[in-house]
């Protein structure tokens, strides 16, 4: 399925992988996820129960997105008020008790695993953002595929620095505005910047030889491959670098930012893939998105990064309002001006972790930030689900 603008230019397949922490109306985490994964359609287990995920099926079109991303929450909200329970925003244990695993399936082996290599390091909450390039969007063969994952690991940064939404733990300020980022066990520790699909292929069957990875889902980076039958048959991106983005609208901004980075790179592949655009070689474009990576987590928007073109110093904030200038005419081109526009409020007042750093700074107590935020997000489902409810037009979003 396409989604195709008044001037018959494609859209991305897109579709999400959302993780959320429920807990009460106070903000205090509780652990639902088995009980809900049995009752509900559509939902799974995290190995911690403290938090589930459901993932939309993919389409391209935004608005028909912002109904998929709704429908499962409206139904487990129903579902959660019968325990007096709710969502919570966030993207770590904002609140508390993360000296301790709770299982969600105590006799799953791989959970096993996690648990006694990872701990509660991997108890975080997030969405994972999935583009499908396949020939239908113009993306023929793998050339392209891995250009954009190319393009999206070297500016990984930019999408963490929109999202960041984890600067508490335990009830503590931890001092980095992604704190998920900085805690969550990248693995390996080191991924190159991938030269084609053989590179790639080759790479993946060393690490599982190696015992780096237990299987090809455990490549834990920023953006990977993905596809039904890894490494081999490949026909998206997926983005895993975001802190949870709470609020559908925003999150369909930053994912029309990185579609139309994307959609840049179609139109020029030779001006928008790193590997031959850049003045660095691919080691050093690695070593560079991941140190960007870590600036982005420890001050997201304020962060001083360095550009994968040339390695020069620049602010975050400057480097995606720059592209946001830039993009806007593919933008409007493209029908996504509409789309993007939720992100101009978060480049003025700034990203969910800066908003809850200032409020606590001037004495709001986490809890209170955590329970106002998650009375203010079921608001806003309720507002974007009415006026979802009323479009029957199924036309893109812009």
């Amino acid at each position: 399925m396409t989604a195709t603008t008044a001037r018959g230019s494609a859209l991305l397949l897109k579709g999400f992988e959302v993780e959320m922490f429920t807990g009460r109306t106070d903000g205090t985490v509780v652990g639902c996820a088995a009980e809900a994964a049995r009752s509900l359609e559509g939902f799974v287990t995290e190995p911690d129960q403290r938090n589930l995920e459901y993932i939309t099926p993919p389409d391209a079109d935004y608005r028909r997105q912002l109904r998929l991303l709704l429908e499962p929450r409206q139904r487990l909200r129903a579902w959660l008020a019968g325990r007096g329970l709710t969502l919570l925003p966030g993207s770590t244990l904002s609140s508390g008790n993360s000296d301790h695993f709770e299982r969600s399936d105590p006799a799953n082996a791989y959970h096993d695993y996690i648990e006694d290599c990872y701990g509660t390091r991997v108890v975080t909450a997030s969405v994972h953002i999935n583009l499908g390039l396949t020939p239908a969007a113009g993306f023929d063969g793998m050339e392209l595929l891995f250009a954009g994952l190319r393009l999206l690991r070297c500016e990984a940064a930019l999408l963490l620095a929109l999202s960041a939404s984890s600067p508490f733990l335990d009830g503590q300020v931890c001092g980095a505005h992604s704190q998920r980022w900085l805690q969550f066990p990248l693995t390996p520790p080191q991924v190159p910047l991938f030269r084609d699909h053989a590179d790639y292929i080759a790479w993946m069957d060393q690490q599982l030889e190696a015992g780096t990875m237990q299987n090809v889902r455990h490549l834990w980076t920023s953006v990977r491959p993905n596809g039904d039958n890894r490494p081999h048959e490949l026909n998206r991106l997926e983005i895993r670098i975001c802190d949870l983005v709470a609020e559908p609208d925003l999150l369909l901004a930053i994912t029309a930012f990185a579609e139309l980075r994307l959609q840049q790179l179609l139109r020029d592949p030779a001006h928008w893939d790193p590997l031959r655009a850049s003045c660095l070689d691919a080691s050093q474009l690695a070593e560079l998105a991941d140190a960007n990576d870590r600036a982005a987590a420890k001050s997201s928007l304020l962060a001083e990064l360095r550009h994968w073109r040339s390695g020069a110093a620049i602010g975050a904030h400057r480097w995606i309002a720059d592209e946001l200038a830039a993009m806007a005419p593919l933008a409007a081109d493209l029908g996504l001006s509409a789309t993007l526009a939720p992100l101009q409020g978060l480049m003025s007042h700034g990203n969910t972790a800066m908003d809850w750093l200032a409020r606590h700074a001037v004495g709001e107590s986490i809890a209170d930030i955590v329970a106002a935020d998650a009375a203010a997000l079921a608001h806003r489902e309720q507002s974007l689900g009415t006026a979802a409810a009323t479009d029957a037009s199924g036309a893109t979003l812009g």
